[in-house]
């Protein structure tokens, strides 16, 4: 396999979260490094947070396992557990089926980059730990519904 031109690579911003809480992913940018590579048994993305910058909802995956390690700067990480630092070269793990809520915050003014490993499960249900949300997905769609089972407006509409 090539070495990937990082350079080449598409940036990925913003989320598909619904309306209300994507907003709130403006400070991260992805590269999709799996998927440049042509992997599909499991995704690799380097994450860039902007200063004030979320990582994600803090959440926890029911049948994805999911590695993280600071390569550039330092974070927070924010757990059921409380927060850890997180400086370069640390690494956190989260089994599948854990139900601890995580997160990486920046409260640095400089950018902070940490790469992702995780499961490509066909089917997946993600649960988020601090608001009504859940997010089932099956391939390429995702669902993000509150956890009644009702939808999101995915419009920003409302609900």
């Amino acid at each position: 396999m090539p070495k990937l031109d990082l350079a080449s690579i598409p940036v990925k911003s913003g989320s598909s979260y619904p309306p209300q809480f994507a907003k709130l992913m403006a400070g991260r940018s992805t590269l999709r490094l799996a998927d440049a590579g042509g992997l599909n048994q499991f995704g690799v993305n380097l994450v860039t947070l902007a200063p004030g910058g979320l990582s994600s909802m803090r959440h926890w995956h029911r049948d994805e396992d999911e590695f993280v390690m600071v390569t550039g700067g330092t974070c927070i990480l924010v757990e059921d557990e409380g927060e850890t630092v997180m400086n370069v070269g640390d690494c956190a793990a989260f089994p599948a089926g854990l139900a601890n809520g995580h997160q990486l915050i920046n409260r640095t003014d400089t950018p902070v980059t940490f790469l992702v490993v995780g499961t490509e499960s066909p089917t997946e249900l993600a649960t988020y730990s601090d608001i009504d949300m859940i997010v089932q997905c099956d391939g390429d769609t995702a669902e993000f519904r509150h956890k009644d089972g009702t939808p999101y407006d995915m419009t920003g509409g409302g609900a």
